[in-house]
């Protein structure tokens, strides 16, 4: 059962903030790789981040094989983080239906970004892409646990355990 997280936290992962993936394989050897894109549905129930194949081959590997995923949400104006992990993702190539998805979140990241001192084109830099390399992985939280730094990084959110 997906936990129930707080709408405000649900809206900063929706507007497009810093997005790390990870995974790990049978060994638990971790694999880890920045995401170009997000996209989470209102009630924080599905989420779809989106990672350039030729930079996460590990990363995609361990999900395919594991079905394992960790996600962490970040603003890089406020440091507010959230990570949701979860025992299966589902993959599949993206596509122009998932560019005005992808153009939304860069637009976001200009933003962010531009508030910890850095120009559009940095975020442009570091997000860099072609469509045809993308890989849409879809999954619904099982877990959250709030990881802003602080006294309560690391607590369940949401009834997870």
């Amino acid at each position: 059962m997906a936990p129930q997280l707080p709408s405000d936290l649900v809206a900063m992962m929706a507007k497009g903030v810093s997005v790390i993936v990870a995974s790990r394989n049978a060994q638990l050897r971790p694999s880890i790789m920045r995401a170009v894109g997000s996209r989470v549905e209102a009630d924080g129930r599905d989420v779809t981040v989106y990672l350039a194949r030729r930079q996460s081959r590990q990363l995609l590997q361990d999900l395919a094989a594991t079905g394992w995923i960790a996600v962490v949400f970040s603003s890089p104006s406020t440091h507010r983080s959230v990570q949701l992990k979860a025992s299966r993702a589902e993959m599949r190539g993206a596509g122009e239906a998932d560019a005005p998805v992808l153009a939304a979140y860069l637009q976001s990241m200009e933003q962010e970004i531009q508030q910890a001192g850095f120009g559009p084109r940095t975020t442009r830099a570091m997000l860099a892409h072609r469509l045809d390399d993308l890989v849409a992985v879809r999954f619904t939280p099982e877990q959250a646990f709030d990881q802003t730094p602080g006294p309560r990084a690391g607590a369940a959110l949401g009834g997870a355990r």
